[in-house]
């Protein structure tokens, strides 16, 4: 569900970008194998219990599968200007509500439920994915009827949903085998580590982070815009 409903975003951008079609096929093709070899990777990476933590108890794998995609991916962002043309194609309510998927971390509250996860961990992360996932439908919706307070919730939903998500990686950590288990020492946090649950981790949890870093991108965009114009700007979300 989070591949496709990336793969469906990045192409709906491209069907409105104001250029040829040689260039819109080009630019939806890069990203889209970009995006698909991304997640070939941690799938691959997760299959062979590379993040595994009993077998890389002191190696932080499981980091450096988080962080390496959000700092490629917004390097890439801000850099070029393929991405730019594409970005500015975006209705903002497409870059919010692309995020309703995020309701499926509800399973880390399901599998807490199943004794199969620590609550320090479950609940925080699931809860959170759960509202971000709500309130990116609500923010979605303010942009489509051209509500005033649209730039003001998309800016909050995005400080939130990122914010969410630190909690989850910071907890995840915090009860996981390493040099900072601290909690769930009885029962660590394990699942987390293995396929397929790790690819949340190492696949939807940069993505969220990226897609925030692109509708924070755009809010900035318009702002700038809207300070050199006296009407409404031109990439406002229609």
């Amino acid at each position: 569900m989070v591949l496709a409903s990336t793969l469906l975003l990045i192409w709906f951008g491209v069907a409105r970008l104001p250029t040829s079609q040689r260039e819109r096929v080009t630019t939806g093709s890069l990203l889209s194998f970009g995006l698909l070899g991304w997640f070939a990777l941690a799938y691959a990476l997760g299959r062979q219990n590379v993040y595994w933590v009993p077998d890389n108890p002191t190696v932080p794998t499981l980091p450096l599968g988080i962080l390496a995609p959000v700092i490629i991916g917004l390097v890439l962002m801000m850099r070029s200007a393929r991405i730019a043309r594409l970005i500015d194609a975006l209705p903002l309510s497409w870059l919010v509500g692309v995020q309703f998927y995020r309701v499926l971390g509800g399973v880390f509250v399901v599998l807490w439920s199943a004794g199969r996860l620590p609550w320090q961990f479950a609940l925080p992360a699931g809860i959170g994915d759960i509202a971000t996932g709500i309130l990116a439908v609500v923010v979605a919706g303010m942009f489509a009827r051209s509500a005033a307070a649209a730039h003001g919730a998309a800016r909050a939903w995005c400080l939130f949903g990122i914010g969410d998500l630190v909690v989850a990686v910071s907890m995840g950590a915090l009860t996981s085998p390493g040099s900072i288990h601290f909690m769930a020492l009885d029962a660590p946090n394990l699942l987390i580590t293995a396929y397929p649950l790790v690819m949340i981790p190492t696949f939807a949890v940069p993505l969220s982070i990226i897609l925030h870093g692109v509708c924070l991108w755009k809010l900035h965009r318009l702002r700038a815009v809207g300070r050199t114009s006296p009407a409404r700007p031109p990439l406002y979300d229609d």
